[in-house]
């Protein structure tokens, strides 16, 4: 099979147990204290990676460690207003694409930092992300309550993840450096989890059996999937696919949980996508363009 067309599988494949990882934690929080689920979820998930990598975690230096450990303490902050988001949402669909507003937010935030300048298109998806969320805020069974403001905030959070995770992704191979961002975004929301919950370790098989779908599924194999998948193929590859994510999250939760976007949801959801899609135009130009050369 040919390389890219084997990682665009991957990467779909990917995406798809991205999307059934909301399902997963939704239904173990029916047992589980959120903080503490992502706690235990994010530690399982990076001791089983860190078991693949463990020469390339010892040879970081000094530099590359606290550079992965910055990333790790973001992502764990993200994760926090995930999993709220995850416990008080009253649509999961529409919570999916409030987080996916993170990859919009990325090339503005990266030269706000100091980074290069944001191409047209960054800023020409900005009206659908405004025309998107007011949308939303017409339907009158919608309201941006708790959990919508969690996903806000953790698409946020996510954003500056983004930004440091490929400055630090030039110097640190991937395997290491998703590891070490796991296992601190398990330690950070263990602590919070210490402070905020009391813990509870009797639960049923069935939960038991919903939180080994998130560690082991959409948490380990996820990552190992994309970090192969990753490198047999360019950059736009991965820029195009894993935007399927909130898509396959509105479908599966239509499916399991009986969810129906009204209209209002659903063209709000469309032009977010939609903002998602022109944000990354000069990665699906160049995806098109290797689809073009590949036939």
């Amino acid at each position: 099979m040919n390389p890219h067309l084997r990682a665009d599988l991957l990467l779909v494949a990917t995406t798809l147990i991205a999307a059934a990882g909301w399902i997963f934690s939704k239904e173990a929080l029916v047992g589980f204290s959120p903080l503490l689920f992502i706690a235990l979820r994010f530690s399982g998930a990076g001791l089983v990676l860190a078991f693949f990598c463990l020469k390339p975690l010892q040879n970081l230096n000094k530099v590359q460690l606290a550079a992965a450990l910055k990333v790790g303490l973001l992502f764990g902050f993200a994760m926090v207003f995930w999993i709220l988001g995850l416990k008080h949402a009253q649509h999961l669909g529409v919570g999916a694409f409030l987080t996916s507003l993170g990859i919009v937010i990325v090339p503005l935030l990266n030269f706000a930092l100091g980074g290069e300048k944001p191409s047209h298109f960054a800023f020409l998806s900005l009206p659908f992300v405004i025309a998107g969320l007011g949308v939303l805020s017409l339907d009158s069974e919608f309201y941006f309550g708790l959990g919508e403001l969690s996903f806000l905030f953790s698409a946020t959070f996510l954003a500056f993840m983004f930004v440091f995770n490929s400055r630090a992704a030039a110097g640190i191979s991937a395997l290491p450096l998703t590891a070490i961002q796991l296992l601190v975004a398990g330690l950070i929301t263990g602590i919070a989890s210490l402070v905020f919950e009391v813990w509870s370790f009797q639960h049923t098989p069935v939960i038991w059996g919903w939180f080994a779908a998130s560690l082991l599924l959409a948490t380990s194999l996820r990552f190992l999937l994309q970090t192969y998948a990753q490198g047999l193929a360019p950059p736009s590859h991965t820029a195009i696919i894993m935007t399927l994510e909130p898509v396959w999250t509105a479908i599966l939760a239509s499916f399991w949980f009986a969810e129906i976007m009204s209209s209002y949801q659903l063209i709000g959801c469309s032009l977010i996508f939609i903002a998602v899609l022109v944000n990354r135009a000069p990665a699906l130009r160049l995806w098109l363009k290797s689809k073009r050369y590949a036939n």
